[in-house]
């Protein structure tokens, strides 16, 4: 009685839900605070649409939030973010019925026998895989593998946090180096003119400093909770769990199975070939899952009743995730409707002028880290901030490249930290905010530093082409 009393008295961080309809009420109370502002909206040669840096005015606000925008704000967030919501329930549905039949488990089992003793290699080949899914690109588009990382962890005989962190981080790792983004790197770069995933050299480094750290990482917790479970900041499940509870009712491997690994990994080539050369979406991801779903069923000989029925399985188990992204598409419909983030930019503008080049850096670098908690969306700030920074570049000497370097790991490396995006990733792999800041913060604090430091190093060599 008294341990459920004592439970009932710690502190529990809010449902991921809570947390994102704080924030929103958040943007509410800024809306009040922060006077409306815009830039007039033009084209630019490449066909994308930015601001003009000159137009920038006060405006009043004719559409204040209200008392029903707020509530309306989750509808209109959810048709917003359909087309990842969709995506993700259609990936998830397909990728169940490959797990259903046992693929996976044979596949870690085949590891697992390969690598005895040797389990933290395993979390490295993991490790990297999703470093190289972020260097493409693939953002929300690889969700659907976090909880395949979070059974990895438990096969290997560690706690939920190693599956979640080295989906996350290693995610966090590709997605912020930026040498094929096109959702941050390449608009930025288009913005302000330079030649597409230009500099690649100089960002392989910074891909390599960041895979350093986060490996470091990795590697402290899975030896600190191996050699002392106590310390695993999952404790209760962790003393709980046993290795042979994960990896006993797994398969041997046998031709059908490696057919539908098979299926998989060329799905996997092929979403990557799309999204670098062919400029495809979330509309295009969906329908090669939808197509990997019907190769699945006919090769594990699901009926087409059966298959539906482990397809809306499979898709239900991201609900959570999927509402996540929903409400936090909210919070930039509310941000919209304040008219405050050209406020917002304009005002940091206005702190950039006749400063020194460094100085001036780190308070961009700061800025769009900042910003990140307010608007997640890579692309979408890049449109807004770019065309600012260009003109300021200029003035200060510092060349468009080491600016949009500065934006890209500004945006990049928080979008794992703060609750705007991380609560969907983390909810795909059932851990709790605070469990994850209390693992991250860490090796968060080392890729700031680190990106901040090579930024310098970027604007001391005069990083290029212009």
């Amino acid at each position: 009685m008294n341990g459920k009393t004592q439970k009932q008295k710690g502190f529990h961080m809010p449902h991921v839900f809570i947390i994102l309809l704080i924030i929103m009420l958040f943007v509410v109370i800024l809306s009040y605070i922060i006077p409306s502002g815009l830039y007039e909206r033009i084209e630019d040669s490449s066909g994308i649409t930015v601001i003009d840096p000159d137009t920038f005015q006060y405006v009043e606000n004719e559409t204040p939030i209200t008392f029903m925008d707020y509530f309306e704000a989750i509808y209109t967030g959810f048709v917003n973010g359909a087309t990842i919501m969709g995506t993700l329930f259609i990936s998830s549905g397909a990728i169940y019925l490959l797990e259903v039949s046992g693929a996976f488990g044979a596949g870690i089992n085949m590891i697992l026998k390969k690598t005895k003793g040797k389990e933290f290699s395993v979390v490295c080949i993991f490790y990297t895989i999703f470093v190289v899914f972020g260097v493409l690109g693939y953002g929300e588009a690889a969700y659907p593998f976090y909880p395949l990382a979070v059974t990895i962890g438990f096969a290997l005989g560690y706690d939920r946090m190693v599956g979640t962190a080295l989906a996350i981080v290693g995610s966090t790792v590709g997605f912020t180096s930026g040498l094929m983004n096109t959702f941050t790197t390449g608009v930025a770069q288009q913005i302000v003119g330079l030649p597409l995933f230009s500099g690649i050299g100089f960002r392989a480094v910074g891909l390599v400093v960041f895979y350093v750290i986060g490996l470091i990482g990795l590697y402290t917790y899975c030896r600190k909770i191996k050699k002392n479970p106590a310390l695993s900041l999952m404790s209760e499940e962790y003393m709980n769990q046993k290795q042979e509870d994960h990896t006993e009712q797994m398969e041997e491997m046998n031709p059908r199975r490696v057919l539908g690994l098979l299926v998989f990994l060329g799905i996997i080539v092929v979403q990557g070939f799309g999204c670098i050369r062919l400029g495809w979406s979330f509309p295009q991801i969906a329908a090669i899952y939808v197509i990997m779903a019907i190769l699945l069923a006919i090769i594990f000989r699901f009926g087409p009743s059966e298959a539906c029925q482990l397809f809306c399985k499979g898709a239900v188990r991201v609900f959570a995730a999927a509402f996540a992204v929903g409400l936090a598409q909210s919070v930039v419909v509310l941000m919209n409707q304040a008219c405050i983030m050209d406020t917002i930019v304009h005002a940091m503008s206005q702190l950039l002028e006749n400063r020194s080049a460094i100085l001036a850096l780190l308070i961009i670098f700061i800025f769009v880290t900042l910003f990140n908690f307010l608007v997640v969306s890579g692309s979408g700030k890049a449109v807004i901030v770019m065309p600012i920074l260009q003109p300021l570049g200029k003035i200060l000497n510092i060349n468009q490249q080491v600016l949009v370097l500065t934006y890209q790991y500004g945006d990049g490396i928080t979008n794992s930290f703060w609750p705007g995006s991380s609560l969907v990733q983390l909810s795909m792999c059932g851990v709790d905010y605070g469990s994850w800041i209390k693992f991250c913060w860490k090796i968060y604090l080392g890729f700031i530093v680190s990106a901040f430091v090579l930024v310098m190093i970027a604007y001391g060599i005069g990083y290029g082409p212009f």
